[in-house]
């Protein structure tokens, strides 16, 4: 029995010892809505997923005014970026003209611009902190 308590009593050291993974929130508010209605189609993105389709996290928010904000809990304190767009006719796509130009608006973290496609990392990614972060865009 000294040996299992022995065992038990190293194991919990270690468990105290061993640091907390810490996690924050992140509070993303859209501003400038022109039309109330349709979704906003939100996508968080980290630096190894935002030349893809793969989100680190997302949200589809239903537009009742002109703003509308979400929250993600839980995310890794380090660098993101969000790109979004506004659904207006609530089709589950981003909508374009024949030459492949959105015709719904769209915005990027930072309120970066796109130059013939997604807006750079270097210039939509922002920092979550420990304590928490909030981030503001405008819509296009």
């Amino acid at each position: 029995m000294t040996r299992l308590s022995s065992l038990i009593a190293a194991l919990s050291t270690c468990l105290i010892a061993a640091p907390l993974a810490s996690a924050s929130d992140l509070t993303v508010t859209v501003e400038g809505i022109a039309k109330q209605q349709g979704s906003i189609m939100l996508g968080l993105f980290d630096e190894a997923s935002y030349e893809g389709d793969g989100a680190v996290d997302g949200a589809n928010l239903t537009v009742e005014g002109d703003s509308v904000t979400v929250t993600f809990e839980g995310l890794e304190p380090g660098e993101y970026a969000v790109r979004l767009y506004h659904d207006v006719n609530d089709d589950g796509e981003m909508n374009t003209n024949p030459f492949g130009m959105p015709t719904e608006p769209y915005a990027f973290s930072n309120d970066a611009k796109g130059r013939f496609g997604p807006a750079k990392w270097d210039d939509a990614k922002f920092s979550v902190e420990a304590e928490g972060t909030a981030h503001t865009i405008t819509m296009n």
